[in-house]
């Protein structure tokens, strides 16, 4: 008996010793300086999740980016026929076609980017559940990928107002201000929407639908002075219409109403936080439920 306590004494510290060291797992806060640092040790992935994504949207195709100009330009004249021609739909005193197309190439990167990082997660599911990655790369390298697209629309933009004597304006500088708050609406739109879809599928029968409904809810056909004043703040919580109607007084002058533009940052400010915080929510579980 006294040689099996004397194995057992000794035993025990060699069997703690061989279990390896102890670690502590701890709940990770909602946020934390830690993810920044770790977003900026993983942004070389950031890099190739883009590029990758810029050369799958463009791969076998004939005419490459110039689908980028292509797209705007013809449904500008569409929209130009019927809202401009047929409908006669105001466009605060500018050529209706500088206009339309004024609104539609932010929204048509709005549109590009949502429906890109809506399905992020589920598109990338065999790479979330074989490695280990800051999960919020992959819908933010789909909002950033029609980041090209929307630098070369702004070429046609730039052709048309030659084309109709429109000089850049003082207020120019405002421009990058409102693609910030641009990127930042469609972070928040993805953010929310991706991790939706992952969690239920339906969500991308939806989308399709919530695209063209916010189109119109959207002032892309339509000036927002056309919605009364005492409604502008309301209008606003669509955080498209203090944007688009910010990138459009950028570039070509008209009315624009703070009461609109404040209603949209803080609507982007609020849908972006929660976002990010839904995101954070079900983060550890994506590789199980993608």
């Amino acid at each position: 008996m006294r040689d099996m306590a004397a194995v057992s004494e000794v035993g025990a510290p060699v069997a703690a010793a061989a279990a390896g060291p102890a670690y502590r797992i701890e709940r990770q806060r909602a946020w934390s300086l830690r993810e920044l640092e770790e977003l900026w040790a993983y942004r070389e992935l950031l890099y190739f999740l883009v590029w990758r994504d810029i050369k799958v949207r463009y791969k076998q195709t004939a005419l490459g980016v110039t689908w980028a100009l292509l797209q705007p330009a013809a449904t500008m004249v569409v929209f130009w026929v019927f809202f401009g021609k047929l409908a006669h739909v105001s466009s605060d005193g500018l050529p209706y076609p500088l206009f339309s197309l004024a609104g539609l190439i932010p929204w048509t990167y709005f549109s590009t980017a949502l429906a890109g990082g809506s399905g992020a997660l589920v598109n990338n599911r065999q790479l979330i559940s074989k490695v280990y990655f800051p999960r919020l790369l992959v819908p933010l390298a789909a909002v950033l990928a029609p980041l090209v697209d929307l630098a070369v629309s702004f070429l046609l933009v730039a052709v048309l107002m030659v084309w109709f004597g429109a000089a850049p304006r003082a207020a120019l500088i405002w421009l990058p201000v409102f693609l910030l708050l641009l990127m930042a609406a469609a972070a928040a739109a993805s953010l929310w929407l991706a991790t939706l879809q992952a969690r239920y599928r339906d969500v991308r029968y939806l989308i399709p639908f919530l695209t063209q409904f916010w189109l119109f809810l959207t002032p892309v056909v339509y000036p927002s002075s056309l919605v009364p004043a005492r409604w502008q703040a309301l209008y606003g919580l669509n955080p498209l219409a203090g944007v688009i109607s910010g990138v459009r007084w950028a570039l070509l002058g008209g009315p624009l109403d703070a009461r609109l533009v404040a209603a949209s940052v803080v609507t982007i400010g609020v849908a972006l936080a929660g976002g990010y915080l839904y995101f954070r929510r079900f983060e550890r579980t994506l590789a199980d439920i993608v």
